[in-house]
């Protein structure tokens, strides 16, 4: 049906989309470092809020469910590149 994405935490789902999708019966998974990404399940739609980049995405109808469970694999894996990446050798200042 459809992928919505918001740029920052204050950009969420409409209020039509929350009525639409995002009730019902949910389930809620934490992952990413410090659990900051966070996947709510949905009958018709999931809704993954990343918390370190402030993005949000909804995934919306049956065919879309499992785009969401790839995306969150690709920020875990995203995020943890990343913390490789940022102290690959200890600086002057450690010491």
């Amino acid at each position: 049906m459809g992928v919505f994405r918001y740029e920052n935490k204050y950009a969420a789902p409409t209020k039509e989309q929350r009525e639409r999708y995002m009730t019902g019966e949910r389930e809620e998974h934490t992952f990413g470092p410090e659990g900051k990404i966070l996947l709510i399940a949905y009958d018709e739609a999931v809704y993954i809020k990343d918390d370190i980049e402030e993005v949000r995405i909804l995934f919306t109808g049956i065919k879309d469910k499992q785009k969401a469970y790839d995306e969150v694999r690709r920020l875990i894996e995203h995020y943890d590149q990343k913390n490789e990446e940022e102290s690959p050798f200890a600086t002057a200042k450690e010491y």
